[in-house]
């Protein structure tokens, strides 16, 4: 990562079939070194899922570096709207209606961040002990919450929650959704599949998360969507930026 930066990036990534699945349609994307994540999650139903999200995630890692976050952020756009045109084409050769990924990508440069989404893939802050959603879902029960016509906890378990509205190769033109926020130290990113949000609580991921571990974090939220059903591929990205000069540092005497 060529953007001068005080923080310290570590991650770490999880994904497994699940316990209903046969096939992993899910990747994943971690380039801490670079300040580069994405979780793509292959459009179960369609054909070749799993191709689909593999080429998502490997035309974002073969990104050249970048020198600020906009031009990695657009540089990240057009190689999704690229892979969107390839599947598009493929699906047609095919005679496929839809190959398909979600995904969700989080970029980092000096001391902010950006992140870009399309699908239901989601994208999480921990901060100070409290969890919020970055991303909102591109799907129809969202859009029923947040019209008022049902509510937050119907939505959880309203029947049509998987059906969503942009994903790579959904439509001729890709309409990503895009947002970016400040980094602070000790902030925790949770990029995740459905099969992490569908199946584990927003606690229970506070829960995951408090131990400021990436692996052991990822780990923990990988055990607690299988226990809590595996009912699809599960992937998480647990991502953690810590200020090397943040003051409130202790830092031990050398000569002890």
């Amino acid at each position: 990562m060529i953007c001068e930066t005080r923080f310290r990036w570590t991650s770490a990534a999880m994904s497994h079939v699940g316990l209903v699945r046969q096939v992993n349609e899910d990747a994943c994307l971690e380039q801490a070194e670079r300040g580069l994540w994405a979780v793509a999650d292959g459009m179960g139903g369609h054909a070749r899922g799993d191709v689909a999200s593999s080429m998502v995630v490997d035309a974002l890692a073969k990104m050249p570096p970048a020198e600020s976050l906009a031009e990695f952020t657009d540089e990240a756009r057009r190689r999704l709207q690229a892979v969107n045109a390839q599947l598009r084409t493929e699906a047609a050769m095919r005679d496929a209606y839809i190959i398909g990924s979600t995904v969700v990508v989080l970029l980092v440069c000096g001391e902010r961040c950006n992140y870009l989404w399309a699908g239901d893939s989601r994208l999480y802050l921990y901060r100070n002990g409290l969890l919020r959603q970055l991303s909102r879902d591109h799907s129809q029960v969202e859009e029923m919450r947040s019209s008022g016509q049902i509510s937050a906890e119907d939505a959880q378990h309203h029947p049509a929650r998987n059906l969503i509205t942009r994903a790579v190769g959904a439509a001729d033109t890709l309409d990503l959704e895009e947002d970016g926020i400040d980094v602070r130290d000790g902030d925790m990113f949770l990029l995740c599949s459905d099969g992490v949000s569908n199946e584990v609580t927003e606690q229970e991921m506070c829960d995951a998360l408090v131990c400021g571990n990436c692996r052991q974090a990822a780990e923990a939220l990988l055990a607690l969507a299988l226990h809590g059903g595996g009912r699809d591929n599960i992937s998480a990205v647990v991502v953690r930026a810590e200020d090397l000069n943040s003051p409130e540092k202790t830092v031990l005497n050398p000569a002890l």
